[in-house]
């Protein structure tokens, strides 16, 4: 398998306190936070302050051998611009992080403030996502990287497409690996096909088939039919960190996929690192050494 794993989705913040469609969500204590008006573990209980920081990311990253992660977005978590910039700053070399933003003006301040790209939570807006375009194309001109979850309604795919036909090389990564339990993931990951600079990621897909649970074999079905329909060089490991770790650990995340009998050597090696350390420009990351459990 590949020299070096990559998370291509996750999120950081310091603290949740926003509202979405007139909800609530803030953090609370041991990993708590009120969402949409009702409280839940957003976090793992030791986490008991609510901060999901950087420094703990790292350590998960360390101990389950993750060279670098990408730092996305969601209108839930509230803007955390202010922040990332510190970490984008602090961590050059582990982490690519997102911006929030609505605008062109938006996306120039992100990228002057050192931020690598935006990240559109699609899925949580009533707009048309072509009232973007401007954006999509300041982002395009300046090698900003677009990471968008579409709706499960299938109602965004020919919004996107247009984006991706009209923003040739734009770099875009679907999220949450276009909705592999609905009806529109076919259609999702197939936009792939329609622009060289788009990428098909998986985070949040230890969350859809939670049901079923690890080692997840439909999962990993579902990644193999996605290969099949756009090639294994646009697919790309994401663990939606750290929401997915309240009922898995971090390093299972990606395991299921090192362990599943149905993948090849190199498929595992491009999906959980070769094509994101490719399309995000990775470099210089670190050697880590496995360390085991003080139980084995």
């Amino acid at each position: 398998m590949g020299k070096h794993i990559i998370d291509a989705h996750t999120h950081l913040w310091l603290k949740q306190d926003t509202w979405v469609d007139g909800r609530r969500i803030l953090t609370l204590r041991d990993g708590r936070s009120i969402f949409m008006d009702e409280e839940v573990q957003m976090l793992p209980p030791f986490m008991t302050d609510g901060v999901n920081s950087a420094e703990v990311l790292l350590s998960n990253m360390n101990y389950a051998q993750v060279g670098a992660a990408v730092v996305v977005q969601e209108v839930i978590d509230g803007n955390q611009n202010g922040y990332l910039t510190q970490v984008q700053r602090q961590y050059p070399d582990r982490f690519f992080c997102m911006a929030m933003a609505w605008s062109t003006a938006e996306a120039q301040m992100a990228l002057q403030s050192g931020l690598k790209g935006v990240a559109i939570p699609g899925h949580r807006m009533k707009e048309n996502l072509l009232t973007l375009m401007p954006m999509f194309k300041f982002m395009e001109e300046h090698d900003m990287v677009l990471s968008m979850c579409l709706a499960d309604d299938g109602r965004q795919i020919s919004q996107m497409r247009e984006v991706v036909e009209e923003c040739p090389r734009l770099r875009v990564a679907i999220g949450h690996f276009g909705m592999p339990t609905t009806a529109s993931f076919e259609q999702q990951v197939k936009l792939a096909l329609a622009g060289p600079n788009v990428m098909i990621e998986s985070g949040g897909i230890t969350w859809l088939y939670n049901v079923e649970f690890y080692p997840y074999p439909t999962a990993v079905r579902s990644i193999r039919q996605a290969a099949d329909w756009v090639g294994w060089n646009r697919l790309m490991w994401g663990s939606d960190y750290p929401r997915t770790i309240t009922a898995i650990t971090y390093r299972m995340s990606y395991d299921f996929i090192t362990k599943s009998r149905e993948l090849g050597d190199e498929e595992k090696a491009l999906f959980l690192g070769g094509n994101a350390r490719r399309f995000y420009g990775f470099k210089d990351l670190p050697e880590l050494p496995y360390v085991k459990n003080m139980s084995e």
